[in-house]
This record gives C-alpha cells, structure tokens and sequence, in this order.
C-alpha cells in the first residue's frame, strides 16, 4: 500500500543507516558490488527528504542477476514490476526499515547521473534550497498516498534544471565520481 509523501528536515542519522546497511550489503555481495554508493536526498546533508536511504550497486552486468539471490538473502526483495530497465530494483522484506536499493550497471549513464546529482548537491547551498522547496512543495500539493507518482514527476523540471548546472559544474571542475561510500 502506497504511503504518503512525506519530506522532513535532514536526519544525522541517515548517514549512520547507510552505513550500516551498506557494510552489510559488501558482506552480502563481495565483489559483485563493485560499488556501493548512498544516493538519493538523504545522503546530502543538510537536504530535506523523505526519511528514505537509497542506496546504488554497482555491478560489471545487470544480467544475468547474478546478484539477486544474494539480495535476497540479505533480506531484499526485488521489484520485477519497476518500469525502469535501466537498473534492477529491490525494497526491504516486510518488517524492516523502509530502504530503496537501485542495482545499475557501473559506468552506465544513470550510474553517473545519480552521482552527479548527490554530489553537486553536496557542493551548492543553492541548489540543495531550491530543491527543498520544490518537494516541500509538492508534498503539500500530493497529500494522498495515491499521488505518489504525481510527486515524483512534478520534481522533473527542477531536478533537470539543476541537473544542467550540475554538468557545467562537472566540467569547470573536471568531477568524476569518487570512491564508494561503502
């Protein structure tokens, strides 16, 4: 069942839960993973999010899956209906926090656009502000648990927008993505 949108003032302890799930997912996976990164609102501090670690595996394939079992193990579970084939998605087993795990082949482009995004995120005040307010915003305009996708697509035209700065910061500073977090 759906649940509603609901975005709070950054947590410390959303670091603490990634490192602790991702310690445990190196355990599980070796060197399957070849990377294993805190992604998403809650691994920028000082950014408003919904209280939800996202965590990013990278892998050398996405098939065959030789790593779900593994997942699966460890207590995930995979979500065969994610629309987006871009990576292989999994959710915590009933009873365990809520975490989203998003398995992307490394050096892919949504691999990097994640990345990108989280650390212009962690380098601009600006941005992380006018990212804040846009999903206050639209937490307040998609209540019901129903609108979830309304929300998540109404954040498309900032999260472009900052993307554009994010790729003309990548070249004035000649980013690449550093070492996994975990």
């Amino acid at each position: 069942m759906p649940e509603p949108i609901v975005v709070v003032p950054y947590d410390e302890s959303w670091k603490e839960e990634f490192q602790r799930t991702g310690s445990l997912l190196r355990q599980a996976l070796g060197e399957r993973a070849l990377r294993i990164d805190h992604i998403g609102s809650t691994s920028v501090a000082g950014l408003d999010a919904k209280p939800i670690v996202d965590i990013q595996i990278s892998v050398a394939a996405l098939e065959p899956m030789v790593y779900k079992p593994l997942l699966e193990a460890a207590g995930y579970l995979h979500q065969a209906d994610n629309p987006d084939r871009t990576k292989r998605y999994f959710r915590e087993s009933p009873g365990r926090k809520r975490t989203h795990l998003h398995v992307r082949e490394a050096g892919s482009w949504p691999e990097q656009l994640s990345l990108l995004f989280r650390d212009y995120l962690r380098e601009q005040e600006s941005a992380r502000v006018l990212y804040a307010a846009e999903k206050h915003a639209l937490a307040r305009k998609y209540k019901q648990p129903q609108e979830r996708e309304l929300y998540v697509e109404g954040k498309g035209p900032v999260v472009w927008q900052i993307l554009q700065e994010a790729h003309q910061w990548s070249q004035r500073t000649g980013w690449r993505p550093g070492g996994s977090d975990a």
